[in-house]
This record gives structure tokens, sequence and C-alpha cells, in this order.
């Protein structure tokens, strides 16, 4: 993301680790960290931050491309089925079902002229002359991606295939054949990328809900401006049925908020003052106005549209396998067909060159991997857009194939299964140098600088007492909080960090609810009992995880331990530790690991949750409570803090893995089979070129059929 200067970057280099990033807006920019001679022009008349064009262009040594920043990324372009029909194509510029329109016509009125009216005239050089002039709109562009790959050194994609096999077919003398062939596989080409581009779009559309002004208090008057000019503190006023611009504090006593585009969730959720409300979310009733919390481009928007176009260049390993096989697949069926038109001359009596040819032109038409290497990405694109529909944002396609392996899921308890939402029940104050209110005032100063929810919960706890200054603050994961209040030392934590301090401290065993120690000067002055809650369906997703085949469900808490049995216990767990410091969760994430046949997931929401995140097989993050460190951390963002979601997330990777594979049993199942029927003279060029453009796009509506699907039992 840049400040919103007009930049234009011209470098030569000659090592260059090329990146590419995403713009405001979704789009593909270039970043490239290089050693390099550059000449940069900076126009900046614009001033300011008030547009932004960032083109970048690069020259590479030993490739010679160029790259424009700002355009859509096509990722899949590396692939034999992507269409980089050259510049030179004199068709580009008519709309794309024209030439295949004009090609379609001319096949059909020359077959007319050949079979139903039987002109004398329509033969030799006319007859040649008609349908070269039907074969050049969709044949010239295909040739033209032809020799710009021979000239890249790849001599086998579906280009050089497709041309070989329909000028061969002309040499013979099967004009009519040899346009059909390249016809039909214009219009599957065209079919094909229109399911890319609308798959695409449907996770852009998804996210890219960010409204493009926000109403800001200046000088006592709202002004309306570009939301990346907002800084962060600043006051913002949203309208009735306007979008949030940015992340912010509610200062409104009540909100009622659409959250839909973040969430998934289709029911309004009410916000109250001091809650936080999200960039992307519609404002539903009253004007409300919000302290801006993060900056345009750290906003909870534009870091969901970040991680899904990330996701969507993340291959799988059934995408990039699938690749590998086209590469060795192709080139080997290319050979096969060379051996059919030339071996049998050897064996065969009464051999026909022209006859054997165009067996090896059938099976040439046939080989073309395209309905594996387009339908395949674009199941993972239905897959991820799905996701992102149910709120769920997976950080690439890869986890889409790990979601069915999972046997074994591990849960943090405070957040995750519970509300996270603490409420104080009980405060107890021991040494009689302090009353309650003083107390709380030390306990709060220190608590303002977390945002653990206990924390969260002891600030809501109002005692109208002012605020001391804080230094030397030191949050330890799983422990509490140190830090100096008023001057004086101030330990606010669970047993284990009084413990670290030699602090001696009454039973709290009893209690079975979360207890904050404190410590004053290193003598215990009292302690708080703070209380959560089950989350509404957290007893539904785990009868819901079960009936999906997941074996073991286990709790790892830092909370007590007879917390952490009794919610266990209500949720019917396998297994639940409490008392676990983050090295401790991390141990324990191992040895799960080692004991499971399956993938082992954990989900978890907080910074002591990191290490255990990046340990798991698959992690998942709730979104909406989470800490940044933890969203960053997991493979799949859960935005709406619902357990459910964990077995949506499962569903969806079930239904992806099983449209993927039957994709790959129909492409593979049809192509043998004609394969077969062409090696032995039975099928003609129509039926190969019929079955290849039938198989690309049944499996493109397989693969569609993701989109609209529903996950939510």
């Amino acid at each position: 993301m840049h400040t919103h200067h007009d930049h234009k970057h011209s470098h030569t280099h000659a090592h260059t680790h090329h990146t590419h990033t995403y713009d405001t807006h979704g789009n593909m920019t270039c970043s490239c960290a290089h050693q390099h001679e550059h000449a940069h022009s900076h126009d900046t008349s614009e001033g300011g931050c008030a547009g932004h064009d960032h083109s970048c262009s690069h020259r590479h040594d030993s490739g010679g491309h160029t790259h424009e920043g700002g355009g859509d990324d096509d990722e899949d372009s590396d692939s034999c089925c992507s269409h980089d029909h050259h510049s030179h194509n004199p068709f580009q510029s008519f709309p794309s079902y024209l030439p295949p329109a004009a090609s379609f016509i001319m096949l059909l009125t020359g077959l007319a002229f050949s079979h139903l009216f039987k002109f004398s005239f329509f033969a030799g050089f006319i007859e040649f002359a008609w349908y070269a002039l039907a074969y050049i709109p969709v044949g010239y562009p295909v040739l033209l991606s032809a020799i710009a790959a021979f000239k890249k050194g790849d001599y086998f994609t579906e280009f050089a295939l497709m041309s070989i096999a329909t000028v061969g077919a002309f040499s013979i003398g099967e004009y009519p054949e040899g346009v059909a062939v390249m016809l039909f596989y214009s219009v599957g080409e065209w079919f094909q990328e229109r399911a890319v581009k609308t798959a695409k779009g449907n996770i852009k559309a998804l996210l890219d809900v960010r409204p493009n002004t926000a109403h800001v208090l200046r000088d006592d008057a709202y002004t309306t401006v570009d939301p990346q000019t907002v800084a962060i503190g600043e006051t913002i006023q949203v309208k009735v049925g306007e979008k949030i611009p940015l992340d912010g504090t509610l200062l409104s006593d009540k909100g009622v908020i659409n959250t839909a585009a973040i969430t998934g969730e289709s029911k309004p959720q009410t916000a109250y003052c001091g809650d936080t409300v999200m960039a992307g979310t519609i404002n539903l009733e009253n004007v409300i106005t919000v302290e801006v919390s993060k900056a345009f481009n750290d906003s909870s928007i534009a870091r969901i549209l970040s991680l899904v176009q990330d996701a969507a260049s993340r291959k799988s390993k059934t995408e990039l396998l699938i690749r590998k096989l086209a590469k060795i697949y192709t080139p080997t069926v290319a050979v096969l067909s060379v051996m059919i038109c030339v071996l049998p001359a050897l064996f065969v009596d009464d051999y026909i060159f022209s006859e054997w040819l165009y067996r090896a032109l059938i099976f040439l038409v046939i080989s073309c991997p395209c309905a594996l290497v387009i339908s395949i990405p674009l199941g993972y694109f239905g897959g991820l857009g799905a996701a992102s529909q149910n709120g769920l944002l997976l950080k690439g396609a890869m986890f889409l194939d790990q979601l069915p392996k999972i046997t074994t899921i591990a849960m943090d308890k405070t957040g995750t299964m519970t509300q996270g939402t603490f409420t104080i029940q009980d405060i107890i104050v021991s040494h009689s140098s302090y009353s309650t209110e003083t107390f709380m005032a030390y306990v709060m100063a220190l608590e303002a600088q977390s945002t653990h929810p206990i924390a969260k919960a002891i600030l809501n706890h109002d005692t109208g007492a002012t605020l001391h200054s804080v230094e030397e603050v030191r949050e330890m994961a799983g422990k509490g909080l140190v830090g100096k209040v008023n001057g004086k030392t101030v330990i606010a934590g669970n047993s284990s960090l009084m413990r670290e301090y030699a602090i001696e401290t009454p039973p709290t065993d009893d209690i079975v609810s979360s207890v904050v120690m404190v410590a004053i000067d290193n003598i215990f002055t009292g302690y708080i009992v703070i209380a959560d809650e089950l989350k509404p369906d957290a007893k539904s997703a785990v009868a819901a995880l079960r009936q999906l085949g997941v074996q073991k469900l286990v709790m790892l808490s830092g909370d007590k331990d007879s917390i952490t049995q009794s919610v266990a216990n209500e949720l019917a767990l396998d297994e639940a530790y409490g008392e676990l410091m983050p090295e401790d969760k991390l141990a324990a994430i191992e040895k799960l690991k080692k004991e499971t046949n399956g993938l082992v997931a954990f989900v978890g929401d907080g910074i002591n949750d990191a290490p255990v995140l990046a340990a798991s097989d698959v992690s998942m993050a709730m979104g909406g409570l989470g800490s940044d460190v933890a969203i960053e951390t997991a493979d799949v963002v859960i935005q709406s803090d619902a357990p459910a979601k964990i077995a949506t997330a499962i569903r969806i990777g079930n239904s992806t893995r099983t449209i993927i594979w039957q994709n790959i049993a129909l492409a593979f199942g049809v192509k043998a089979l004609v394969l077969l029927l062409g090696a032995l003279g039975i099928a003609s060029m129509w039926g190969a070129v019929f079955s290849d453009v039938g198989v690309a796009l049944l499996a493109i509506l397989n693969a569609v059929r993701l989109q609209k699907m529903r996950w939510d039992s």
C-alpha cells in the first residue's frame, strides 16, 4: 500500500527478487527487492494523497518480460491453458464472441455448399480458400500464441497441439474438420476464461466493499474526504445506510450494524458505546460517530482482501501435481501421435499415410489437458470464494486440501469456545492500606496496557477513579502483567506469575472462575473474580465436528485447570489441560501430532496462541476478537468468531476435494476412451473435439457448483 503520488519507475537489473503486491482496489502491483541502477521520475502534481497510480516497468536480463502494475493478476498465466494471444492479434479490438461467430457462419455455409446444395464450383482452391478464411479468425490468435511459446522454448503447449492438428487436417484435405477443431477449441476457451473471471470477480466483489469517502470531524465541522487521509484518533460520522469506512471504536450510545461482508453473518449486530466496529460493515439505524483506531490500509476489510488475493496465488498440492502431470502428459501424447502415424508403415500391408496421419491428429486433439488445468484452479477459486462468503478466510488453496484430513482438533478456551467477554463477579481486597477504589485504580492502570479479554473486563468496571501513569510494562504470555504504576511495582495475573515473584497467595482452587491476583510492591493485595460463559453455538459446533468424523477434541488453556475441566466437561470434549504456558501448549500439540494418524488443527485467538498456531498442521484463528498476531499466523481466519464455522470450513474442504477429483476422473476417463477409439480409427476428429470441449465445459460447470452450495449444516 502506498501514499498517493503518481510514480513512474524504470528499472534495469540483472538479478531481481520479484513479488506481486495488491493495491487498495485489489489490483496487482509490482514490488521488487533488488540492487539496481534506476531512474525515477516523480510526478506529484496532484499533490498529497489525492490519487494513486503506480506503474512499474521492469526489464529482466534473463527473460525480457514486462509486468505492468495495476492490472488484474491472472495467476494462472503459467498454465498451458492460459490465453496469451499476442499483442499483434488484429482480432483483439473486436468483441470476444465475434471471431468465433464469423468462423461458425462460414463453416456452416461451406458445409451447406458441399453437402446440401452440392455446388460444383465449391471445390479445389475455392473450397480451400473459403475454409482458410473461416479458420483465420479463430486460428490466427492460437498460431501466434504457439509461435510465442516456441520462442520461449515451450514446445508442448496446447496452442502448438491445436495448431499442428488443424494445419495437419488442412494438409490432408479435411478443411471443415480443421476449422471445427479450432472453432470449438476457441469456444471452450472463451467459456473457461469467463468462468475463471467470474470466480475471481466473486471473491473480489465479495470483499472489496470499502467505501470511497469518510465524513471526518475537522475544525468543528464534518468534511467528506478520502478514507486514506483520515488519521488514527480522528472522529468520523457514518449516516444510515452508509458503509463504515475505517475500523474504530463506537462513540455513539448504540448502533445496529450489518456485518455480513466481514463475518458472513446475515443477522444485524448491535454495537454499544466503546465496542469495536469494522470497515466495510453497514450502519442500519441512526447516525453514528466512530473514533478511528486503524489506518485505511490496516483495516479489517483491507486485511481480508489482501489475504484472499494472496490465497489465490498459493497453489494446492493437487493443483501443482496436475500442472506437473500436464507437462509430462502433453509431450508424451505428442510423441505417441507421431508413432501412430509412422510405425504402422513397418507392419501394415495396405498402409495409407493420410489415413494414419488423420488418426494421429485425432490423438493430438484429444491430448489437450485443458479440462484438467483449468477446472482444477477453478475448483479451488470456487472453494475460496465459498469460504469467504461464509466468513472464512483461507490463506491458500492448499488448506482446502488439508481441512478434510483433520482428525484431531485442539482448541483454546477463552475467546474461542467461550464468549471472551468477561464480567467481574467479585473484588476481594485483603490489604488494609487499600480501599476497593484505590486497589482498582492501580489494577486498571496496568490492565489498560493489554488487549486480553480479561483486561477489557477489568477496564469495563467503572469505579470513577483516575488512572495513574504507567511505566515499564511487560506482558508475560499466559501469566499476566508487570509494571510500575504511580511509582509502585504492580503484578497482576495468575498464581503462576505470583509464584515466579515468590509472593504468597491464599488458596483459590475452589473458585471455578478466572482469578486475577494482584500484588503491589511484592505484597499480595487482593484478587478479582471474573466469569466467562460459553458461546451460543459452542455445543452444536462440537456435535457437528463429531458428525464430520473428527476423532479427538482437546482443550488447551492457560486458564485455571478447574475452569478448563468444567468447560470441557460441559462441551463433552475428550481431553482438557489447564494452566498451560505457550511452551506447554506447543509441547501438547507436538505430542498430539505424534499420536494422530491424520492432521492436527488448533483453534485459538490470543497472542499466547501464536506459537501453537504456527506449529499445528492447520491453524484457525478467531478474526473478530483475536489478536493481530494470531490472525497473521493462522491458516484459516474465522471472521465471525463462531466455533460452528470450524465445521463449515471442513465441509467446504470436503466439497472442494470431491468436485476436483470428480473433474480429474471425468477428464482422464473420457480422454483415455477417445484416445483409444482414435488410435483404432473408430473416432473421428469431430468426436475428438466435441469430447474435449464437452469435458472441459462439464468440468467448469461442476466447479462452478461450489459457489452455489450451502454449508450451514
